[in-house]
């Protein structure tokens, strides 16, 4: 369950000051959206999926329903709105490949809990629920309560980040924070791995119960319980863009742990489909497929 909103993705030497204009080196248009990223890596790493949402009766609108199809996304519950499809405005520097985004989500905001309880059926027989937060933050409560009353494991990803009631916490089996959103959850600033190994404490003490946090190019740490360890990432080539690299995360995480594999393992999964991701320009269309994710593990 998540957002989709058309990525406007405009690559750049450096951000220009306010007022000023500044040259860019090139433009592209595309789908994205965190939720919808998620979903299209998950299809490419070999689930089958289904997503909740809602889009505009616009071009951005079509863009969702046609990249769907194309990825073979189950569409029966991506409901219609009045309100305009979401955009982003993606800036990304041309000589390191990071971004800054901003985020206006529009018709996913219009998702409300009454509509989700019209898919209890879905969620349901689904062996993971994720979401994340480009939604009302009442819409996404709803969701993770009604999902873990199921019985179906639940992953949060918190993003974009912001501080969230301490009860919202007992509905998640997995909280997947970054370290600037790992900062805003707990207040505690992760720039080593002991730092990360401490918020994720914090984490577990909120009621979470199992936490991962990515750290880019170190990887991620992961820790339920006392058993705690550090993915290291994987390089899978000269990086590109970074942009969409928490999403395909998410993706591949959720399709491990939906093949039965452990926390470590399914962080493992994630990370390797991280890491061909940020090989690639775009986001949606960044994912890897599960064959290209099988060979950078068996190669280490």
């Amino acid at each position: 369950m998540g957002s989709f909103v058309a990525d406007l993705a405009f690559r750049t030497e450096r951000l220009p000051g306010w007022g000023e204009t500044f040259m860019g080196s090139s433009f592209k248009l595309g789908p994205g959206g965190k939720g919808s990223n998620q979903a299209v890596a998950a299809a490419r790493a070999g689930a089958r999926v289904s997503f909740i949402g809602k889009v505009g009766n616009d071009p951005f609108g079509d863009l969702a329903r046609r990249t769907y199809l194309e990825e073979k996304i189950d569409t029966r519950h991506l409901l219609s709105s009045d309100l305009p499809t979401g955009a982003a405005a993606i800036l990304i520097d041309g000589r390191t490949g990071e971004n800054s985004i901003i985020v206006v989500p529009g018709a996913s905001l219009d998702l409300r809990p009454d509509e989700i309880d019209g898919m209890k059926d879905l969620i349901a027989q689904s062996a993971i629920f994720v979401t994340q937060l480009e939604l009302s933050l009442l819409a996404v409560q709803h969701a993770l309560k009604l999902a873990r009353s199921l019985g179906v494991q639940t992953i949060l990803n918190p993003a974009p980040g912001c501080k969230l009631p301490e009860a919202m916490f007992q509905d998640c089996d997995y909280v997947t924070p970054n370290e600037s959103e790992t900062e805003i959850l707990t207040g505690i600033r992760v720039r080593t791995a002991a730092d990360a190994e401490q918020a994720a404490d914090a984490l577990l003490a909120l009621g979470v119960r199992n936490a991962v946090i990515t750290l880019g190019a170190q990887g991620a740490f992961a820790k339920s319980g006392t058993a705690g360890a550090l993915i290291p990432a994987y390089h899978a080539g000269p990086v590109m863009e970074t942009t969409g690299a928490g999403d395909a995360f998410n993706g591949g995480f959720a399709v491990a742990l939906a093949e039965g594999r452990d926390l470590i393992e399914a962080a493992r999964f994630g990370c390797a489909v991280a890491g061909l991701s940020v090989t690639r320009a775009g986001t949606a269309p960044s994912m890897p497929y599960r064959a290209a994710v099988d060979a950078l593990m068996q190669r280490g």
